[in-house]
């Protein structure tokens, strides 16, 4: 968060509306999570040291209160988005969200920011059809377990395989084929990642139309990144970003928001989301 923060206040970045989100609401993550699994959470969060809840997964006495305030954050960007207070948003979060099931967290993942996001926008504004789209180097198997049974949602993601957490095969087609998934073998060029945008995800993101556009991104595809073996640069962040700012105009103008995922080098995460907000800021 530091090194993003810290990247977004340089003089390019001047005309950036920034904001520090109110906290998430328990009927926001109820609205994916039963309170089964809220209170689940509630329970084993430690008021001092750490609890684990599986290998990778681990709560301090702060993961709790910025798991609501990430996905406040979410709800926050679609508000202000749909307002038209704001052309679209970039929402810098910890923790990430699109591991997280609706009855599990894994993968660094408490709350799905997106799918606790994409319910938002029904519940409180209407919204029929709103699509996420992650180009995170790890399959979001939380977002796509929460919104590929529900015909109104779509969700396509770009990722490495084989690679945690092992899903994301291009059969899993959800309910309606409202799901849409592009492996990627480890050591996959840019030249590769857009060649499957292009010809597979984006064509079926036009097709759906969606009324809103969110977007799960994770910068950990990056050449740089010690936890795959995707060899974006980012140029290639750029270039989705322009792709995925075309399809919305079309579809819903100024409605795109954009959720932080995975980036674990932190000069490659920093120069990543630099470009990433760049670009969504069109300049």
């Amino acid at each position: 968060m530091r090194v993003i923060e810290r990247v977004l206040e340089h003089e390019k970045f001047m005309t950036l509306i920034r904001g520090q989100s109110d906290r998430g609401t328990r009927e926001m993550a109820l609205r994916v999570h039963p309170e089964s699994y809220v209170q689940a959470l509630e329970q084993t969060s430690p008021r001092d040291g750490f609890a684990r809840l599986d290998s990778d997964t681990t709560m301090s006495p702060g993961t709790l209160e910025a798991a609501f305030y990430a996905i406040g954050g979410a709800c926050q960007a679609v508000d202000e988005v749909m307002r038209r207070d704001v052309d679209n948003a970039f929402v810098a979060m910890r923790p990430p969200g699109h591991h997280a099931e609706r009855d599990r967290a894994m993968g660094f993942c408490f709350f799905n920011n997106a799918g606790v996001a994409a319910y938002h926008a029904r519940a409180k504004w209407g919204i029929t059809r709103v699509a996420v789209v992650d180009f995170d180097v790890h399959h979001g198997n939380g977002t796509q377990d929460i919104l590929g049974r529900d015909a109104g949602f779509f969700y396509a993601s770009s990722h490495q395989s084989p690679c945690y957490p092992g899903t994301g095969a291009s059969s899993e087609r959800g309910v309606a084929g409202n799901v849409l998934n592009l492996p990627l073998a480890p050591g996959s060029t840019g030249e590769v990642f857009r060649a499957g945008w292009e010809t597979e995800i984006l064509p079926a993101l036009k097709e759906f139309s969606p009324e809103l556009l969110i977007i799960s991104a994770g910068f950990d595809a990056h050449a740089a990144d010690p936890l795959a073996q995707l060899r974006l640069r980012e140029a290639d962040f750029a270039w989705i970003t322009q792709k995925l700012l075309a399809v919305a105009d079309q579809s819903c103008p100024n409605r795109v928001i954009s959720l932080l995922e995975g980036g674990y080098d932190l000069a490659a995460l920093a120069a990543s989301a630099s470009t990433h907000v760049r670009t969504l800021m069109r300049l």
